[in-house]
């Protein structure tokens, strides 16, 4: 009784995100299947959490800390949506999804979200004030549909909500919310070395570099514009090694004729799983009434179903001339502690003269082909 009267008082009434139908589902158990696997991975729902968020994989990750004070990996759970495209949020109504270090408090909990339930990631942080970013009211709730915010179904939130509650109940003051355009290996830094977001994801890199080694939060601020991470000294002098070994990974990779990319979305992805579920016979994704009775709604589904153009891009930075690819997915057995996975091939465009031809499936919901999305981003 005691716990419920807490998580109670977590309630924040935000402007965006919100509807104000009162309700007990922030009060819902953890289910008894995440219990069992708390259990046998001797974590407690006491414990202190952590997240990660990684858009190119549409995953979030559940992390917890345990008694010598390390996280392990709770679960993964699937996006049903983000918006925009990789890279960071910088002002409002870019429908950018967000990268970053985030704290997420008691605060800002939403128990009364029109999506179900939400939370507040916090944006803008101190790095975001500091580059002049705008925007509020960035989310990660419920639902299928985003416009800046991380969607992952009404059944996850829930899950994931009731985690947080009960961490919060416990005595944990907020929790770290990281977020990444792809997960950090030398392979996507790789692909993306030519990216003009290439050196705030190095940035980012350094923090989640911390976390791995040390499986610690890493301590956050900013300095010279840029995020500064500090800790145990013995692991900052191992993630200077790292990042020197994995530069050299990099390069080697370039010279044995890695290619380097640009993701174009027409706005935003979804995990495959979801993909899967939608997908028609025509490869349109089928939004009909039983799709949205299990996902409730699904954003600009026309910018979805042609999945994300892989662009090539020359020396210069600029797209190369001549096809792109077409990202397109295949399932495959999910991992312990995941709930479903997914990872892309690519399968040839058709050939064109230069560049990708305008397509009405890769438009986006304003009209525009993913060529003329592209030459835009470029700005071309």
């Amino acid at each position: 009784m005691k716990r419920i009267a807490l998580a109670a008082g977590l309630v924040l009434a935000l402007a965006a995100c919100q509807g104000d139908t009162r309700s007990t589902r922030h009060l819902v158990p953890i289910p008894s299947a995440t219990m069992a696997m708390m259990a046998s991975k001797g974590m407690s729902p006491n414990d202190p959490i952590l997240m990660r968020a990684y858009k190119k994989e549409s995953e979030i990750e559940v992390w917890k800390r345990g008694p010598d004070g390390r996280y392990a990996l709770l679960k993964t759970y699937p996006m049903c949506r983000w918006s925009g495209q990789l890279g960071p949020k910088t002002r409002e109504g870019d429908r950018q999804a967000p990268e970053g270090f985030y704290t997420v408090t008691p605060s800002q909990m939403n128990p009364n979200s029109s999506f179900h339930l939400s939370f507040d990631l916090g944006y803008p942080n101190a790095y975001d004030r500091a580059h002049g970013r705008t925007g509020a009211h960035l989310m990660v709730h419920g639902s299928c549909s985003s416009s800046g915010c991380f969607a992952m179904t009404d059944d996850a939130i829930s899950e994931v909500y009731a985690l947080a509650r009960e961490s919060f109940a416990s005595g944990q003051r907020g929790f770290q919310f990281q977020s990444y355009p792809f997960r950090m290996t030398a392979e996507n830094l790789a692909k993306h070395r030519l990216d003009p977001n290439i050196a705030f994801w190095r940035n980012l890199k350094e923090g989640s570099d911390y976390f791995e080694l040390a499986k610690q939060e890493p301590q956050v601020s900013v300095a010279s514009g840029q995020y500064a991470f500090s800790g145990d000294a013995s692991v900052m002098a191992s993630v200077a090694q790292k990042r020197q070994k994995d530069d050299q990974q990099v390069a080697t990779l370039a010279a044995r004729g890695v290619q380097p990319i640009k993701l174009v979305y027409g706005d935003g992805g979804q995990h495959p799983s979801f993909r899967q579920a939608l997908a028609g016979e025509d490869g349109s994704l089928a939004v009909d009434a039983s799709a949205r009775n299990r996902l409730g709604d699904v954003s600009r589904p026309e910018a979805l179903a042609a999945g994300p153009q892989e662009v090539i891009l020359a020396a210069n930075g600029k797209p190369r001339q001549g096809p792109s690819s077409t990202l397109a997915y295949t399932s495959q057995r999910p991992q312990a502690g995941q709930v479903a996975a997914g990872e892309p091939i690519r399968q040839p465009a058709p050939a064109a003269a230069s560049a990708p031809q305008p397509t009405t499936q890769a438009a986006g919901g304003d009209g525009r082909s993913v060529l003329e999305r592209f030459r835009g981003l470029f700005g071309g």
